[in-house]
């Protein structure tokens, strides 16, 4: 993921924020909006046990996971693994290792190779891009700037050519970039942006209004993401397009987007070569694009007011831009690991988990001596997971539907390997129960609150809101809804093929240090080791945290293992009507 959950939440609550507004949707089951809930929650804290609610059976299998935790994180987090990149010796190495582990502990192949034997990988073909770039050029009466890589701005290309380039492209600027018909909504209305390159805000029209009434006001929804302003600028057929960085608003700092996109880049393989793509896709600070606004003769903050609200319309910039990208291209196969725990009873029903084992390997353009990124945090703690999920499965009774541990490739890259398995899945998608993802987990021991990301989304949320309470802990919604964490991790690829999948993992409500203590501790790993050579794995680390959500989340993986229930979304969410298309194939 370009940012992961739990830190992104803890470190930039202080970093970029003390004190955002509440998501403003109402939840399902109390239609109390999710500010008041939340609210509710916070007095929960107060009357909260210190103690943990376990049972020494409970105990000693946290205990167990913790412990498993340590082993398998030290591994796949070790300069030996190199960071763990797709189509490199760190995946070879890595997706060897979790095959031979599940093999271990007696689960099976869930995947077929193209002979249709069993297999433990599903192939994912994938081109990778080696892409050199120019500077960006910007140039206009009396007005020229070279916008420097890395510094400035970041540039690529969707478009798997030797080459691609924007050659004085006339810059729009259109907002947000957005065209939603349910919110009368189209920041392209009336033009033509053939041989013309967007300029773009990151987030959408609620976040920055606050406005409740306006798209899912503070919260944002796809709209926001850079992805969705990527496509839909290709869907205009623009040449170009370009978005301004904000740390709030994009909800990380400059450092993530550019160590994310200065390395080689990942795509799928296309048939097309993605030719429907824009020439260039790009990132610009914010103060280059303030430069380049005042050049215009605009001021960049009245723009961003203008632009978010009803009638907003389009401005030609009166500057072009100008740079060419070559690309050193090379088609492989990454692989997806999928193990299969086989159900006694109805072994073509799953309940899967998900967890990316990707990162980004060695970037030559890194700062320092140290040039290879972990990712110990960011996910080797999720990859790890499932290996300590597994091995607690297997000593219980079978259950009567399947489990599928699923480790994809690319997340880092936009979630591809989870979009593969998504579009091909080794069990189909209307006989998969539900899904649980772990991304990016807690280190920081037992926390009592449970951030749900995407909280109100569906009856999963019941289902583990017993079991929390089981534990003396209880469900919050995620403290900065603004940020878009529902769309940036795998189980977003399979909610939109309306798969029920459930999404959490620890809050910042630390059992033995407390809140204050935990921001701090995020804070600082997001300014000194997220997306950077610095997520390092720490023997001192405190995985009881993190085991226990991944016992939540095998308790509830099992309770609808051993049921018939087929849990959905709730009504009005944006998967329901996928799901419900399906029901007839599962009666």
């Amino acid at each position: 993921m370009r940012t992961p959950s739990l830190w992104r939440r803890l470190g930039l609550t202080i970093a970029v924020s003390s004190a955002l507004t509440a998501c403003g949707k109402d939840n399902p089951e109390t239609n109390k909006p999710e500010a008041e809930h939340s609210a509710t929650h916070a007095e929960h804290q107060h009357t909260a046990d210190s103690k943990l609610y376990l049972s020494d059976a409970e105990q000693a299998q946290v205990d167990a996971i913790a412990a498993d935790l340590h082993k398998h994180i030290a591994i796949l987090a070790s300069d030996e693994f190199e960071g763990r990149a797709p189509a490199t010796k760190g995946e070879e190495l890595t997706v060897n290792y979790l095959a031979d582990q599940f093999k271990a502990l007696g689960l099976v192949p869930g995947a077929v190779d193209d002979a249709g034997e069993p297999s433990w990988f599903q192939q994912v073909p994938i081109v990778e891009m080696e892409i050199e770039t120019t500077p960006l050029k910007l140039a206009g009466k009396g007005f020229e700037q070279q916008l420097q890589p890395i510094e400035d701005m970041v540039t690529f290309t969707q478009r798997q050519t030797g080459a691609s380039s924007l050659d004085n492209s006339e810059l729009v600027f259109v907002g947000y970039g957005i065209v939603a018909p349910e919110n009368n909504w189209n920041d392209y209305a009336g033009l033509d942006m053939k041989g013309k390159t967007a300029v773009i805000l990151v987030n959408d029209p609620g976040y920055a209004s606050k406005d409740k009434a306006l798209f899912n006001g503070n919260a944002m929804t796809y709209y926001g993401r850079w992805s969705y302003k990527f496509e839909e600028a290709a869907r205009q057929g623009a040449d170009g397009a370009i978005i301004i960085h904000e740390t709030g608003a994009a909800g990380y700092p400059w450092e993530v987007v550019s160590g994310s996109w200065s390395g080689a880049q990942v795509s799928l393989e296309a048939e097309n070569k993605n030719a429907d793509r824009v020439a260039v896709e790009a990132w610009i600070t914010s103060q280059a694009a303030s430069e380049l606004f005042n050049a215009a003769g605009l001021n960049l903050q009245q723009e961003m007011d203008a632009a978010k609200t009803q009638g907003f319309k389009p401005k030609a910039l009166g500057t072009t831009a100008s740079v060419q990208l070559k690309n050193s291209l090379k088609k492989s196969n990454s692989r997806n690991v999928v193990a299969k725990l086989a159900g006694k009873k109805y072994p073509d029903e799953v309940v899967v988990y998900t967890a990316h084992w990707d990162h980004l390997g060695v970037n030559k353009n890194a700062e320092g001596e140290d040039r290879i990124f972990n990712g110990a945090v960011d996910n080797a703690t999720g990859t790890a997971g499932l290996i300590a999920m597994a091995a607690e499965a297997v000593k219980l009774d079978r259950p009567e539907r399947s489990l599928l541990f699923v480790a994809v490739t690319a997340e880092e890259s936009g979630l591809l390997g989870s979009k593969y398995y998504a579009e091909k899945p080794v069990v189909p998608l209307e006989k998969t129960v539900a899904g649980i993802n772990f991304d990016a987990m807690n280190v920081l021991g037992p926390a009592r609150d449970i951030t749900v990301i995407g909280y109100g989304s569906s009856e999963l949320e019941q289902l583990l809101e017993a079991s929390a309470k089981g534990q003396g802990r209880y469900l919050a919604p995620e403290e900065h809804p603004e940020r878009g964490y529902f769309y940036r991790s795998d189980h977003f690829s399979l909610a939109k093929k309306g798969v029920p999948m459930l999404y959490f993992d620890s809050g910042t409500d630390n059992f033995e240090h407390g809140r204050e203590w935990a921001q701090t501790k995020g804070a600082e790993y997001v300014s000194q080791h997220y997306h950077k050579p610095g997520d390092e794995y720490d023997p001192s680390w405190n995985l009881k945290g993190s085991a226990m959500d991944l016992q939540l989340g095998l308790k509830l993986g099992l309770q609808l293992a051993n049921g018939r229930d087929w849990p959905n979304w709730y009504e009005g969410n944006e998967f329901r009507a996928i799901r419900d298309a399906s029901a007839e194939s599962r009666k």
